[in-house]
């Protein structure tokens, strides 16, 4: 994606200043996969093996009951610069994932990810490595937490539409529809690229700068 030069201001954007940028480039349709047999995940084993860093998120079948039980994740999506993986889930590629989001060596960075390793953790999935992006944004004037689309806008000058009749459309349909599969790449995607400018930036705590070096260090010498 070409990025503008990032912004240092220390003022919070408001709405309407996000909405008047020039919209997010999301990975083009044939850079997107959709996963939804372990086949699948078998051609992929060595290739995602290899990634150091995976955007990352994942998606669930809204509940509107009161005591309502979640059953996802249904959808998980990883990143990289040139690919979303957008799996759809299965116990069985539950267990191809497993050793991704368990490994410590490899991060997983993106939004919100507190509520994604409480469902994970509930699977028997004990996800390793997450990198919550949200809290990164003091010195931009920022005492909250920062949405994905808030972080694109400070970092990049793009706007990313979220659209809450798909965040909430049904993600355990068997067959996503093409703009469930868009939205699903972007959030993951865009988690990236916000990842690697806050790294550059030095915009993470000094512990958890240090922690992704060492990371990433190592996974340049297995290469």
């Amino acid at each position: 994606m070409q990025m503008d030069t990032p912004q240092q201001t220390a003022t919070p954007l408001s709405k309407e200043q996000i909405r008047a940028l020039a919209a997010f480039e999301n990975l083009a349709s044939e850079k997107i996969m959709v996963i939804q047999t372990l086949e699948q995940c078998l051609t992929l084993h060595d290739q995602l093996s290899s990634i150091a860093v995976f955007g990352f998120d994942s998606e669930s079948k809204p509940t509107f009951k009161v005591g309502e039980k979640s059953t996802g994740p249904h959808v998980i999506q990883l990143a990289t610069h040139d690919t979303a993986y957008v799996f759809q889930v299965s116990a069985e590629i539950l267990d191809f994932l497993r050793p991704i989001l368990e490994n410590e060596q490899q991060l997983k960075v993106g939004f919100g990810l507190k509520n994604d390793a409480h469902i994970f953790r509930s699977r028997g999935i004990q996800p390793a490595s997450l990198i919550e992006l949200s809290k990164s944004f003091g010195s931009f004037g920022y005492r909250s937490q920062v949405g994905v689309q808030t972080a694109i806008a400070l970092l990049f000058q793009r706007y990313l539409a979220k659209s809450r009749k798909i965040s909430t459309s049904n993600w355990a349909v068997k067959r996503l529809s093409p703009q469930q599969v868009s939205y699903a790449a972007a959030d993951a995607y865009a988690a990236l690229l916000v990842f690697e400018q806050l790294y550059q930036q030095h915009r993470f705590t000094p512990q958890l700068q240090q922690q992704i070096m060492k990371i990433l260090e190592g996974s340049t010498d297995k290469a």
